[in-house]
């Protein structure tokens, strides 16, 4: 399997020299562990999925962490969240015999894990403020075609003159779309369908029957793919509870579970006392289209490119790129939103810059055009909010960028 550069790791590495402890989390398989082992040649690697070990540090995670120097990597951390009491103590003597000692700072622990529920509840009650939390997904787009810009995109001319340097094709997008994220899957030939139906697998038993126990595994599945059906659409819980069989209160947890898990994403609606009449409802997204498509059973990238969904993966699959660029240049995802109201009109997707949002509309089209970019004008009542309008983007399969109405880009998938 060939490695594959992650573009978060100058991200990960900057932020070992500021903290004692970094966690990398994210969903299973993405490559938490491996890309840990890459930039810390010199960190002895432990992971809990070994039984002996996961036995030795719950019965005594002190004595655990005594017959191991610093400088550990410890891998699926949840499983033991008996040792973070223990790091807390470990960190706080080390960075306080380092000073006396005048020596330079240095990260003693780097941690991933899977979980992010269990992780982050044991986080905030012992290792706050002591460590950097890094949420890693799957290969990006840029990652898988060798592309070294790491800015989180922006509709902007600042952003376009740096990617256009390194611009690329779209011939193998449905490829792309179908195959998925997962390292895994983008670096070898491994069968598609026999990745995705063991990750599924795993995932429920080691993963989400830890903190929900399921009863039947088949109705998870289930759900999963019910979700998968509506990435790109508003939440709606009383749909998928109809669909699977199973309350509206059952789907509301087991969408928590997926959310912190980084396999979804909730997109939620903009808000602003000056904008009328708005949709409140969430929008999901998954986060690997790959996954999605086996959910879906979606089985070739021909299916999905000439399919009923082909808009609905298009969307996908620009969304959770963007999130990625966000992520991996070390920004929070909290300023992703979207408008819609009770008039209809949408736009896809708001990125918010500060003080400036950014309208983008997403068309899996050739031909764009301006009409396409016709909802933007909602946003002009925000600017009493103190907030300006940068450019808009039109995100389509045009193979160049183009100026298409006064601040509005046509921007091509490639460029994300």
């Amino acid at each position: 399997m060939n490695w594959i550069d992650r573009t978060i790791t100058n991200h990960l590495l900057h932020a070992m020299d500021f903290f004692p402890a970094v966690l990398l989390t994210g969903p299973r398989q993405v490559g938490k562990s491996s890309l840990l082992q890459m930039v810390a040649k010199d960190f002895e690697y432990i992971t809990f999925d070994n039984a002996l070990i996961l036995q030795q540090a719950k019965s005594d995670p002190e004595l655990f962490l005594m017959s191991h120097s610093p400088k550990l990597i410890l891998d699926e951390i949840q499983y033991v969240p008996e040792l973070f009491s223990s790091l807390k103590i470990r960190i706080d003597n080390m960075r306080f015999e380092a000073l006396s000692n005048n020596k330079p700072r240095e990260c003693l622990y780097l941690l991933s894990g899977s979980q992010a529920f269990e992780l982050m509840q044991n986080v905030s009650e012992s290792l706050a403020g002591r460590l950097a939390i890094l949420p890693l997904q799957g290969i990006s787009y840029r990652e898988q075609k060798k592309i070294s810009c790491a800015l989180p995109f922006l509709p902007t001319e600042q952003y376009l003159s740096v990617r256009e340097k390194e611009s690329v094709d779209l011939s193998d997008l449905w490829e792309i779309i179908h195959r998925g994220y997962m390292p895994r899957l983008v670096s070898s030939n491994d069968d598609w369908e026999t990745f995705y139906a063991s990750y599924v697998s795993t995932y429920i038993e080691r993963d989400v029957n830890k903190i929900s126990h399921i009863d039947d595994k088949t109705d998870f599945v289930r759900f999963m793919a019910s979700v998968a059906a509506r990435s790109g659409e508003l939440l709606n819980y009383d749909s998928i509870s109809k669909d699977i069989g199973v309350s509206s209160t059952t789907v509301k947890r087991w969408l928590q579970i997926l959310q912190t898990a980084g396999i979804i994403f909730l997109l939620y609606p903009y808000y602003s006392n000056h904008l009328k009449r708005m949709i409140k409802t969430p929008k999901v997204y998954f986060m690997d289209t790959g996954l999605m498509a086996w959910l879906t059973r979606w089985v070739t990238p021909d299916t999905i490119k000439y399919g009923a969904k082909a808009g609905q993966f298009f969307e996908t699959f620009v969304v959770s790129e963007i999130i990625k660029s966000l992520l991996n240049a070390g920004k929070s995802t909290r300023d992703l939103y979207f408008y819609r109201d009770a008039d209809q009109k949408e736009i896809d997707l708001i990125i918010q810059d500060g003080r400036t949002i950014y309208p983008v509309e997403i068309k899996m089209t050739a031909r764009p055009h301006k009409k396409m970019a016709s909802a933007f004008s909602v946003l002009e009542s925000v600017k009493a909010d103190d907030m300006q309008i940068g450019n808009g983007a039109v995100i389509n399969l045009y193979y160049k960028p183009l100026l298409i109405d006064r601040n509005v880009l046509s921007i091509p998938a490639g460029y994300l």
